[in-house]
């Protein structure tokens, strides 16, 4: 049986204030849960509820109904929350937002100095952390003189040296250029394979999805499809009435299937195209 991480129970969310009339409803009764180890995707277009998931995801918002457990603990216990953050790090779209100090390796440090954790030991989170998104050499470095994605990866080192098990990471490479998206996607897969963090992504970039154990699909505040990329992917049409794309490969695939090329229906990769054609 497989620990899980992170367990949703019938969980809405209302936003708007007390006595409002019709508050809407952005999360309407989910249930959902992570297990550790996992490469969980969450894919869905603006407003599908899936960034305000993340969010509860970590105890940043309560749910209205329903209840949020991180590694057991309930998010609604106030005075659990810290062991829930650092349980479950949050990494968010805008790297500028999230970098606090003037030094690389002092903003990598802030969390841990936050924590309490001693100095001694400081030092060497920070150098391992640096390492593992491979910015070691920029630790002495201003990070307003960063590439984008140079900072985001600065970010995620922020919470690794915080120990989480569980990363959450909220539509990490919007704001990246493509060099930069690539750099986050190599991090986020070490970081699952290699550190062995649950890792939930939420993204609306399908090819993004492709390295992920499993995908939830939102839409109006539901989950509305669920499985491994294949089987996702593999259904084309019902991923693009829900606004989104498919790989360009998937998309490749399936044009050719219409004008009666034989080819499978689940390809996820331009290597198995090549090898069905």
């Amino acid at each position: 049986m497989a620990h899980e991480m992170i367990r949703i129970e019938n969980v809405s969310y209302k936003y708007g204030s007390i006595g409002e009339e019709n508050p809407s409803m952005v999360i309407n009764n989910v249930s959902m849960s992570v297990n550790e180890g996992e490469h969980l995707v969450i894919l869905g277009h603006n407003g599908s509820g899936k960034s305000t998931l993340a969010k509860l995801m970590n105890g940043l918002l309560l749910p209205t109904e329903g209840n949020v457990y991180v590694n057991g603990i309930n998010t609604r216990d106030e005075e659990k929350i810290w062991d829930i953050r650092e349980t479950a790090g949050m990494v968010f779209q805008n790297p500028d937002n999230q970098i606090v100090a003037t030094i690389v390796e002092e903003d990598v440090a802030f969390g841990p100095e936050n924590q309490g954790v001693p100095s001694s030991e400081i030092r060497q989170r920070v150098d391992e952390a640096l390492k593992i998104v491979e910015m070691i050499e920029y630790k002495k470095h201003a990070p307003h003189l960063l590439s984008g994605g140079q900072k985001q990866r600065v970010a995620i080192a922020g919470i690794l040296a915080m120990k989480p098990e569980c990363i959450i990471l909220d539509e990490p490479t919007a704001m990246l250029d493509p060099i930069g998206r690539i750099e986050i996607i190599n991090t986020i897969k070490k970081l699952n394979k290699e550190e062995k963090k649950t890792i939930i992504h939420i993204t609306h970039y399908m090819d993004e999805a492709v390295e992920a154990d499993r995908i939830l699909v939102m839409e109006q505040g539901q989950i509305v499809m669920e499985g491994s990329p294949r089987e996702i992917f593999s259904q084309v049409e019902k991923v693009k009435n829900l606004g989104l794309d498919v790989p360009q490969v998937t998309e490749l695939a399936y044009e050719l299937r219409k004008e009666g090329i034989d080819v499978p229906q689940n390809i996820l990769t331009i290597e198995e195209l090549v090898k069905a054609l």
